[in-house]
């Protein structure tokens, strides 16, 4: 009867094996993982997937089987507890079969997270830097570099306060957003300002620790544009929880013209700081920034700091 019961199981796992994946791809993300758009993303919710298979089928396994030996071995049927001491078999079955599963499991994960890891020939490096409770976002290296801004969260406060109804994004929209052209490859240098945070976009498949005083990196490729969301995952003070992450993954065309925007108004701005009507005695074209520095590098030079 038990060699009938783990048949029938048996058959039906194949069935299982097709329907989970296509569970976990449609289920809502409130349930189940964000839909992936990088394939790190993927092989986390493949492995995730196929994971909770194996443990499913272990648990059904294990509770099958007990459950069959406590309803047709009890008392009241007139059964006989046998009595054995070890059983080399049995032992070596019990240690064997874990072995082949936790190996079996590791292989998937080991590779996930060696390409995790390779954060080599990336086409766009940018930097982000946790502040509470906000990020900083500097373009290292690829096309946008020099541009830099912070992103805070933009929900509006009578929403938070229950003054207006929630929003589509409520606590998840930013002032303004992380913009990366699809189909290329970014690395991301995590730091922070001054305690520790964590950049986490669950589409992308990237959670790492920003860390005051250490560099660390992650990577992703998205393969499809649109906008995708995360938080702050590190709690990390009073306003942690307003502290989220926005990526626009947006066409090369649309990137490009979104560079050429931000360097036009960081020069703009730039411009407008110079010709800051002059205080104090400032000589022209010199502002309250530069009479500052002027005034430091002043006493430095005649001892004074």
């Amino acid at each position: 009867m038990l060699m009938g019961h783990v048949s029938r199981i048996a058959s039906f796992l194949p069935a299982l094996g097709a329907v989970a994946p296509a569970f976990a791809q449609d289920a809502p993300a409130r349930y189940n993982l964000q839909t992936p758009v990088t394939s790190i993303a993927q092989q986390i919710n493949d492995m995730h997937t196929w994971l909770m298979v194996i443990c499913l089928v272990i648990f059904i396994g294990v509770f099958g089987v007990m459950f069959w030996a406590v309803f047709n071995h009890r008392k009241s049927k007139g059964a006989v507890a046998a009595h054995f001491h070890e059983n080399t078999v049995v032992e070596i079955a019990w240690t064997i079969i874990p072995i082949l599963i936790l190996l079996g499991m590791a292989w998937p994960a080991t590779r996930t997270v060696i390409d995790m890891k390779d954060t080599s020939n990336p086409d766009i490096t940018v930097k982000a830097t946790g502040y509470q409770w906000k990020w900083g976002y500097d373009y290292l290296q690829g096309e946008g570099e020099g541009v830099r801004f912070f992103s805070s969260m933009s929900t509006p406060r009578d929403q938070i306060e229950g003054g207006a109804p929630k929003g589509e994004a409520y606590l998840l929209e930013v002032d303004k957003p992380l913009v990366v052209p699809v189909g290329k490859k970014v690395r991301m240098l995590l730091t922070a300002n001054d305690v520790i945070h964590s950049w986490w976009v669950p589409a992308f498949g990237v959670k790492q620790d920003a860390i005051p005083g250490f560099i660390r990196d992650a990577w992703f490729l998205a393969e499809k544009e649109g906008v995708f969301r995360g938080n702050c995952a590190e709690l990390c003070g009073r306003d942690h929880g307003f502290m989220p992450i926005e990526v626009h993954v947006v066409s090369a065309e649309r990137y490009a013209q979104w560079v050429a925007e931000q360097q036009a108004g960081m020069s703009a701005g730039t411009a407008a700081a110079v010709s800051v009507t002059p205080e104090d005695g400032a000589p022209a074209g010199v502002g309250a920034r530069g009479l500052d520095v002027g005034l430091n590098v002043a006493a430095v030079a005649d001892g004074k700091t």
